[in-house]
């Protein structure tokens, strides 16, 4: 025989039942409390990991620079092209945040050179470099006068965009082992700005 359920029955049923709600609502609060750690945490760790990995490609970009700023004398002294001075990394700013960067700044007497490098250089570099000849002396009037031509280099340079920076009139620096040698033939007549 089945005994009735009485009020106090269902009271104690519904303390019970809103006791196990109030637990679950508080462990579930706990685990979120503890993901928003973790996320924290992991947050934390990959800024960490990208500042690292920002610092090893300015690293890598470095060491390129290394590599090539010494052969550009060879290079262009082998072309014909006395060279008086290398610069690394030349700037300059003009009004409404115009900003000009250049990595390799080869300068004699009538000309100058532009060199972009790159530890993998691209057909968007080209072209970005090719903008920055064609704006060079509105950012550095004091070389107004002088003659100047671009050059790219890169550790990693696809056969496709050598060609493009040497149909566009561009000196290509490529690796070759473990020095840097000059991808135009001994016809090629570099594109002057």
């Amino acid at each position: 025989m089945s005994q009735a359920v009485t009020f106090d029955d269902v009271w104690i049923m519904f303390q019970e039942t809103d006791r196990k709600f109030q637990e679950m609502v508080r462990e579930n609060r706990e685990r979120d409390i503890a993901l928003d750690r973790k996320f924290q945490e992991t947050d934390r760790k990959i800024k960490e990991v990208s500042r690292q990995i920002g610092q090893l490609g300015g690293r890598l970009g470095e060491f390129v620079e290394e590599l090539v700023a010494p052969a550009c004398k060879t290079i262009f002294m082998q072309r014909g092209i006395p060279v008086h001075k290398v610069s690394r990394r030349m700037e300059a700013d003009l009004p409404n945040d115009r900003h000009m960067e250049i990595d390799l700044f080869v300068v004699n007497t009538d000309a100058v050179s532009l060199v972009e490098v790159k530890s993998k250089l691209t057909t968007e570099d080209v072209r970005e470099h090719m903008l920055r000849l064609s704006e060079f002396k509105e950012f550095f009037p004091e070389y107004a006068n002088k003659r100047v031509i671009g050059a790219v280099a890169g550790m990693v340079v696809e056969e496709h965009v050598v060609r493009f920076a040497i149909k566009n009139g561009l000196f290509v620096l490529i690796q070759a082992g473990d020095s840097v040698r000059l991808a135009n033939d001994d016809s090629f007549v570099p594109r002057t700005w």
